[in-house]
């Protein structure tokens, strides 16, 4: 079993998520602690009511919300009924038992998993201490638990094992398919939470392989002064469709001063990851004596990562952009090394892209004289012929002899 917590600000966010999930059939309310009715008699406010008045209790604590992902290996058989006493006793071992929370059963990808939202906040307004609890609490409970319930233990397996445990999987945004604001909600909700990205550019690259943009606007309008952010559905071509919503509209906010934020830590986050990209990228090439860009490509995506590559309006690249779905981890190519830059890259490639990305045009006076009869009508006069000529001056040809004229005496002037 493999856990995972996460701390947030927006207890309407997760509940957001999750419930947008059960909407869409992907995902099951399996239980409801400590909200004093039915499941079934829990509509969206009541669910929202329950952990909102015990946030408002203690109104100088903005990370109030924890979402908590338990995901169990492929082979793991568990019921719903297994699922429930598995969140039972793993909230009881890390101190959240007294606390209300909701268990969600998710059906969205190949392994068995659960999300369980909570609140810190305790019943007279205290916040509960949840630094370090990943590391310590939740630990012991997983590792108590996967004894108990005869599951397959996390610790002992490699590294590329664990990560074989999917992270929970975005759907590409299809247009007219679900609402356009809960549509651009499902993704940018995830991406902010899960994918380690360092700047806006890396951010709209992940959101363009969901056919997701964050536009800032023109640099000479007050949204760009403003630093506002926008969101809007693109198409394949990546022209805009639909509605744009506010980032402020969206229940998690995900402005650009959040955004920012997540730059520092995720560099640090996504370093346990960048050997490992570039071990699949040298075994997309080494498949092949001789690799074209698009079959370069299609081979990385073999391997859950997708290459974006930035090209100019005349169609030279520039640039390239690695997206790792499996770690959730993004790097442009130059931060891996410049083995991995874009024209270190096109180098590697087969003739036909290599002409097309990097044959730079020759300078002009080259084409020229791409015929003999150009060169004669470009070729100068020798200097030292027309030097000579021009310091000649007796010669008639270039000084010639001016006569002088003679002053003319006007009349009536004699004294």
């Amino acid at each position: 079993m493999v856990t995972r917590i996460i701390s947030g600000q927006s207890i309407r966010g997760l509940l957001n998520y999750n419930e947008n999930k059960v909407a869409e059939r992907q995902a099951t309310l399996i239980l409801a602690s400590r909200f004093g009715t039915d499941i079934d008699r829990l509509d969206f406010s009541a669910k929202l009511n329950r952990f909102e008045n015990l946030t408002m209790l203690n109104g100088r604590v903005k990370t109030n919300a924890l979402h908590i992902m338990l995901n169990f290996d492929r082979n793991d058989k568990v019921d719903t009924a297994t699922f429930q006493q598995i969140a039972s006793a793993y909230m009881e071992r890390i101190g959240f038992g007294e606390q209300p929370y909701l268990v969600y059963q998710h059906k969205d990808v190949s392994h068995p998993h659960i999300h369980i939202v909570t609140t810190n906040i305790q019943p007279d307004g205290k916040r509960m201490d949840i630094h370090g609890i990943g590391r310590t609490l939740s630990e012991t409970a997983r590792k108590e638990l996967e004894t108990e319930f005869g599951l397959i233990r996390a610790e002992g397996r490699n590294k590329s094992e664990v990560l074989s445990i999917k992270p929970i999987d975005i759907e590409k945004v299809i247009y007219g398919k679900t609402p356009t604001k809960r549509a651009i909600y499902n993704v940018v909700s995830e991406v902010m939470r899960s994918y380690k990205f360092t700047s806006l550019a890396e951010y709209n690259a992940i959101l363009k392989q969901f056919n997701i943009i964050a536009d800032r606007g023109r640099e000479d309008t007050l949204m760009f002064e403003k630093r506002g952010l926008v969101y809007s559905i693109i198409d394949n071509k990546g022209n805009r469709i639909g509605i744009p919503f506010k980032a402020s509209a969206l229940a998690t906010q995900p402005t650009l001063k959040k955004v920012e934020k997540k730059f520092g830590r995720n560099k640090e986050k996504r370093l346990a990851y960048k050997d490992s990209i570039k071990e699949r990228i040298e075994r997309a090439f080494h498949r092949y004596d001789s690799i074209t860009k698009a079959t370069f490509t299609a081979e990385l995506q073999k391997q859950q990562i997708a290459v974006v590559f930035r090209q100019n309006e005349q169609g030279f690249i520039y640039g390239a952009t690695f997206i790792d779905h499996r770690t959730r981890s993004v790097f442009n190519g130059s931060d891996l090394g410049r083995a991995y830059g874009a024209k270190a890259l096109t180098e590697r490639f087969g003739n036909i892209d290599k002409a097309k990305t990097y044959l730079k045009p020759k300078p002009r006076q080259t084409y020229l004289k791409t015929e003999k009869s150009a060169k004669t009508y470009l070729e100068p006069v020798a200097p030292t012929t027309f030097l000579k000529n021009l310091l000649e001056t007796t010669s008639p040809n270039y000084a010639p002899t001016i006569p002088r004229k003679k002053k003319r005496r006007r009349k009536g002037l004699n004294i």
